[in-house]
């Protein structure tokens, strides 16, 4: 790697606090607990890892690492069997639908596997995860070279849910650049990520900052004080469509409306979709609506509903960032 990037990222960010594994368990940061305290999930298999996957336990990026260790797990305690891993890959691959890069990474490793011998098989599965972090480690550097070039001196910088390793490193260089700027991190009810994970990360890193609630993005964007939005992308398209957290279409038809561009991090593009009107988003517990850290907030007899993304149009997004370059 041309750079070691880990010093660049706040500790949730690093290898061994998305996934590693210790004598053949896979330990998984659950960031559910964050930023109050730092605990590992113990995931004994591939179904384990998927039911994490499921619930939360990682989310952005972390699903790619924990699958990608997953697979690892199962290289241990199957070895070679063919039908016990496009099984294990099936059930990581269907564990969080919008994440695209995932599924894809999973295909790859599947593929690969075939042409690796039966002789220590596991330990060559185990070098193969490892030189594909490497080459994401490489991919979310080549990302954030041209993230930070976007940003400006002076800038206001809105984002959304836990934009993940290209956002902090495009934050990162941009401060070794000498730029100043101030970073707008929404809180991303009903998980709270922004205010578990982005905006504790940006203290980490000293970067100036605020938290502020999800309905007060129009006011700071209307006001003057944001002059750039950055996101991660659960999935994008070539033709700029784009799925990321619940919060980010307001946002973005806000950024539009005052002439703020939207930048949407992506590793790469689903060439299953040309446009993304008619997709259907997760819907998940109507359940966590009605309540906040565990604490509820409104009657039991109230009824609530919960979709868990956005799709946003082309015409919202500036551009889609990806490691060779960006969609505009």
């Amino acid at each position: 790697m041309v750079l070691n990037i880990e010093k660049l990222l706040p500790s949730v960010l690093r290898h061994e606090n998305i996934a590693h594994i210790e004598d053949d368990v896979l330990l998984i940061g659950d960031r559910r607990k964050l930023p109050f305290s730092r605990e590992f999930y113990k995931a004994y298999d591939a179904s384990d890892a998927a039911c994490a996957i499921r619930m939360m336990v990682t989310q952005g990026g972390g699903p790619l690492e924990t699958a990608l260790q997953a697979m690892a797990i199962t290289a241990r305690k199957c070895g070679k069997n063919m039908d016990e891993l496009r099984k294990a890959g099936s059930l990581l691959s269907s564990a969080r639908k919008t994440n695209t890069t995932m599924k894809r990474e999973i295909a790859f490793l599947l593929e690969e596997f075939e042409s690796i011998g039966s002789r220590n098989f596991a330990d060559s599965v185990q070098e193969l995860v490892n030189s594909r972090l490497e080459e994401y480690d490489e991919k979310y550097l080549a990302m954030a070279e041209y993230g930070c070039r976007l940003i400006k001196d002076g800038d206001g910088i809105l984002t959304t849910c836990f934009p993940e390793h290209s956002f902090f490193l495009s934050l990162s260089l941009a401060r070794e650049e000498g730029k100043k700027f101030t970073v707008y991190a929404q809180e991303t009810r009903p998980y709270l990520q922004g205010a578990h994970l982005t905006a504790p990360s940006l203290a980490e890193l000293s970067f100036d900052h605020y938290l502020i609630t999800d309905n007060m993005t129009a006011f700071f964007i209307s006001s003057g004080r944001v002059n750039i939005y950055m996101t991660a992308s659960d999935l994008a398209t070539k033709e700029k469509w784009v799925i990321n957290k619940l919060g980010t279409l307001s946002s973005a038809i806000a950024c539009h409306e005052y002439g703020v561009p939207y930048y949407a991090f992506s590793m790469g593009f689903d060439d299953s979709y040309s446009t993304l009107c008619e997709k259907e988003v997760e819907f998940r517990d109507p359940e966590e609506v009605k309540e906040c850290q565990g604490i509820p907030v409104t009657g039991g007899d109230v009824r609530a509903i919960y979709p868990c993304f956005d799709v946003i149009a082309p015409e919202y997004v500036s551009a889609v960032i990806t490691p060779d370059g960006s969609i505009s």
